[in-house]
């Protein structure tokens, strides 16, 4: 909820094709933001929002039981105890682990919610609106292809979410490490605005590693079928036509989006476990 009216800017911008001699339908981050919000309202900006929202709970939680059987595997591949601590190093590989099953649960996530969202360009480009609401989008992208349509785009986002988990747990271990040895407490003892601080970070290390391949789920996930072959089949078209930087279009929106979404969510899941440890 804190996070998604950004993350549908980041889309709009992902996928928005300027024809040549054409202006682009935004300048940039805040342009997009205001032009939906003054001709969508609050619910443009939430638009596609009833996706995730639905799949927000399974996906972290099956993100942080990954990270937890990540950590398992480390910890029996190094021969380390449970009471040993493990390196950043291994925390990162941990980390990687965790997009594993994460991925069937984000992609078709991923691919209704972008749907949607990208719909408000074919209406101002004079088109018309092709779905009335997630179900509406589902019942449709099954009929067209099936299981394999909704869940197109799953390599990219699998190529997305590895390093950008690796980067997401490495990041807040590190600054959660980082800050206990400065104040001299334990890592475990965490106050909220190290936790804040921490996921924040976290976030926003996230996106910086994994956004060039975002960009193409993206593009993929809501082209028209046969445009492209494949993830690589997109990345060979943007970087021949719109040059290397179109792989970070929606890096600011990324970037505003980071730190209060994912500062929330390690904040959830920080009270969670503390609230459960007491029962």
């Amino acid at each position: 909820m804190i996070g998604h009216p950004v993350d549908c800017v980041k889309v709009r911008m992902q996928t928005m094709v300027v024809k040549p001699g054409e202006l682009p339908p935004f300048t940039g981050t805040f342009d997009c933001l205001r032009k939906t919000a003054a001709k969508e309202g609050i619910k443009g900006l939430y638009r596609g929002v009833a996706a995730p929202l639905l799949a927000v709970t399974p996906i972290f939680a099956v993100s942080f039981l990954g990270f937890d059987y990540g950590k398992k595997v480390v910890r029996w591949a190094n021969a380390l105890d449970g009471s040993a601590t493990m390196t950043i190093s291994q925390v990162i590989l941990a980390g990687t682990f965790s997009a594993l099953p994460q991925t069937l649960v984000m992609a078709p996530s991923e691919r209704i919610k972008c749907l949607l969202q990208v719909q408000a360009n074919v209406i101002e480009s004079g088109g018309k609106a092709k779905y009335t609401g997630m179900a509406d989008c589902v019942r449709q992208v099954y009929a067209e292809g099936g299981i394999r349509s909704i869940y197109r785009g799953t390599a990219a986002t699998l190529l997305r979410d590895c390093p950008g988990n690796a980067a997401y747990f490495g990041t807040y271990e590190y600054v959660k490490r980082t800050s206990a040895k400065m104040r001299g407490t334990d890592p475990s003892e965490l106050s909220l605005g190290t936790v804040i601080f921490a996921g924040g970070l976290a976030g926003m290390a996230n996106w910086i590693v994994m956004m060039p391949l975002d960009v193409i789920k993206s593009r993929l996930q809501t082209a028209p079928d046969g445009v492209y072959s494949g993830w690589m089949d997109v990345a060979r078209t943007l970087l021949k036509k719109e040059g290397p930087s179109a792989l970070f279009k929606g890096i600011g929106p990324a970037m505003i989006r980071a730190f209060p979404a994912n500062a929330a969510t390690f904040l959830g899941v920080e009270w969670s476990l503390k609230l459960m440890s007491g029962l």
